[in-house]
């Protein structure tokens, strides 16, 4: 029952990450049929982390009435809605306002999913389902490009999204009872049953003690992660003097690099703890960024951008999953809600910040930024770790 479940939750973040990347891949061929400036993608990016930061810091007290799977089924039912309004959107401003429920739906799932597996699932399951993020969102373009090669419009792209998004929408409805059975037989009939305790005030997480320091590591991750995937091209392209082509592939190792140290992260797990993967992985980032640093020839940079991918692989899975050990079950959901959305904040946020820095100045900037990135990383992370320690030893 677990293990089916658990397919389900895999299946669930491939279709979460399916529509993430649709977007840039298809505006080259949106944006001219809709006749707005090219910059104006950006637009409804902001809208649907606008939804999804919404989502996630509201997602404790739906989640707390709903359950887990209700929440999941209309939330992805919501995105599969919003990718079929992307595709019959007959001007620009229609894809705004379909952008909306496409970013409350997802914040929802992700806050949701993650919460769910850090409590009831293994630190490997964590990694796994991330693992299985990348899966989709490599897909996505695929399956676009794929449509478009065929002579078909970027709206077919849309259309085929929203089809899976739909028919996964029915496996979930019929899965609503699996939820609380593997809740039960993980926490004991008496936990599972026991009364919501009385909501607390919206912004209580952030009393909570470590919790300011999750979140200042999870803002700086996902600017390390989205700041390599808008810029890392550009940086190769610019400063490097790779072709746009060579550019763009190294770009998509970099996801790739992370997908597969996600995969292989989850048998780490079986040896290694969630505590030790945080530390070694922002190690290997700060080596990878090294790499970019130096005046060393290409192949360094290459392999920078792939080290930071595999030391990005763990990082992520197992500071979400190391959330109800470190703030407790209790307020486990409330504060992955706000950990996700300062994740989103920082993915939103973080890249534009340096792109309106470096056009004033210049991208070889782009690695001291990482650096930066990373040592506020490794210093939040390891200031939490031994605030923990003394708490538990006090």
């Amino acid at each position: 029952m677990a293990t089916l479940l658990l397919t389900l939750i895999y299946i669930a973040f491939i279709s979460l990450g399916l529509p993430d990347a649709l977007l840039g891949a298809g505006w080259p061929v949106i944006q001219p049929e809709f006749g707005v400036p090219y910059g104006f993608a950006g637009f409804v990016s902001m809208t649907i982390s606008g939804g999804t930061i919404l989502s996630s810091v509201l997602s404790t007290r739906v989640l707390r009435r709903f359950g887990t799977g209700r929440v999941t089924a209309f939330s992805v039912a919501l995105t599969a809605l919003a990718l079929l309004g992307f595709a019959l959107s007959p001007s620009f401003w229609w894809l705004l306002v379909a952008a909306i429920p496409l970013g409350l739906g997802g914040g929802a799932v992700d806050s949701g999913i993650n919460a769910y597996v850090a409590e009831h699932y293994e630190s490997r399951h964590m990694s796994w389902l991330h693992s299985f993020w990348g899966v989709g969102a490599l897909t996505g373009p695929l399956l676009l490009s794929w449509i478009l090669t065929q002579g078909t419009s970027w709206r077919e792209g849309y259309w085929a999204v929203a089809l899976l998004q739909g028919t996964l929408v029915v496996f979930l409805l019929f899965a609503i009872p699996l939820w609380d059975k593997v809740r039960r037989r993980s926490l004991g009939e008496e936990a599972a049953t026991a009364p919501v305790t009385e909501h607390q005030p919206l912004f209580f997480p952030l009393k909570i003690k470590g919790v300011k320091l999750a979140l200042v590591a999870l803002f700086f991750y996902c600017g390390i992660e989205s700041t390599m995937g808008l810029w890392g091209g550009s940086f190769l392209f610019k400063t490097k003097g790779l072709d746009p082509a060579a550019s763009a592939t190294w770009v998509s190792l970099f996801f790739a690099s992370i997908t597969l140290g996600r995969f292989l992260t989850g048998f780490v797990t079986y040896h290694v703890s969630n505590k030790d993967l945080i530390r070694w992985g922002g190690v290997v980032v700060l080596v990878g960024v090294a790499l970019m640093l130096a005046p060393l020839p290409l192949p360094f940079t290459l392999a920078g951008f792939l080290l930071i991918g595999l030391g990005c692989a763990p990082l992520f899975p197992c500071m979400l999953h190391e959330t109800p050990v470190r703030f407790g079950a209790t307020h486990a959901q409330a504060v992955m809600g706000f950990q996700m959305a300062v994740a989103y904040i920082g993915a939103t946020f973080l890249p534009p910040t340096f792109g309106f820095i470096a056009s004033a100045t210049s991208l070889t900037l782009m690695p001291l930024f990482l650096l930066g990135y990373i040592v506020l990383l490794i210093l939040s992370s390891e200031a939490l770790r031994k605030k923990l320690a003394a708490q538990i030893s006090a």
